[in-house]
């Protein structure tokens, strides 16, 4: 059966060289590869299995890889996590952050992320002493703190571009995934809400909580309006609450991600940027849409 090694590094690095190339071919004893950015993203196309020794120098590699079925890596669903995957931060620590109380919420969130306490008490707790903040200053914190992640854009608008659906799901608040949204192209968006009285956040957040179980149930929503099956879905998140959605996809891709979701994953993305989830389906750089 014909398979695909995909080589991922970052722009600056361009790590996958010429030698590169010529050692995993060699490798996988094949001549047939692509490159879908020169000295960034290759493919290796092969037939049969990947021994342990290649398995365990990729692993060692300055690149990000994933071994694929080229006949069905092209996906028609993204379902994708907000907070640390589609913007660099976590909107809750620079919400705390802009209070002076960073250091009482951030060690909850990585808490949170890594698994290790419930995330909807979690969440609960940190947005309780969000109690008072203006609302007006939720959009000095998105104007002054949130950035999209390098690759988002072209991420979300090629798919987009090519007839799939793309959908944004956060733990994190509506107030910030329908702003993400408008900047990168998400169809859909969902996340919780922040309540609010007399201008300032009352400390609570709306129910129901938006949580790992919303995370798959919105994958499986949209997989079943669209009628697609597994395959031709992608995941992306970076903590414990998007192991579900990550294990229901057809390609579930850890972004930076803490070990347990790590090891959920089907590929880690440690090197390159959100772009490399194209570059996963078979776009070419030159097949990336940004406008």
């Amino acid at each position: 059966m014909t398979q695909v090694l995909t080589l991922i590094s970052s722009e600056t690095d361009r790590a996958v060289t010429d030698a590169i190339k010529d050692k995993y071919s060699r490798a996988l004893n094949t001549t047939y590869s692509n490159w879908l950015c020169e000295n960034v993203a290759l493919d290796i196309f092969f037939e049969g299995d990947v021994d342990e020794d290649c398995l365990s120098s990729l692993k060692d590699e300055n690149f990000d890889y994933a071994i694929q079925d080229p006949i069905t890596r092209r996906k028609m669903l993204l379902v994708a996590d907000m907070d640390s995957t589609i913007i660099q931060v976590e909107c809750i620590d620079e919400l705390a952050d802009f209070l002076g109380i960073k250091d009482k919420v951030s060690g909850i969130t990585e808490a949170a992320m890594r698994g290790e306490i419930d995330f909807k008490g979690a969440l609960r707790e940190r947005v309780a002493l969000l109690k008072g903040l203006k609302v007006a200053d939720l959009e000095t914190v998105f104007r002054e703190r949130v950035a999209l992640t390098p690759g988002a854009i072209e991420l979300v608008k090629t798919m987009n571009a090519n007839g799939a659906n793309t959908v944004l799901v956060s733990g994190g608040f509506t107030y910030f995934t329908g702003r993400v949204s408008e900047l990168t192209g998400f169809k859909v968006n969902r996340a919780n809400i922040l309540l609010h009285e007399n201008g300032e956040l009352t400390g609570e957040v709306g129910e129901p909580i938006v949580d790992s179980d919303t995370k798959i149930n919105a994958l499986r929503e949209f997989q079943q309006k669209d009628n697609l099956e597994t395959f031709e879905i992608i995941a992306v998140g970076d903590g414990a609450n998007d192991i579900p959605m990550l294990e229901g996809a057809g390609l579930g891709v850890g972004y930076h991600p803490f070990p347990a979701t790590e090891e959920a994953a089907d590929v880690a993305i440690t090197h390159g940027d959100l772009t490399a989830l194209l570059y996963l389906q078979g776009y070419a750089q030159s097949d990336f849409v940004s406008e």
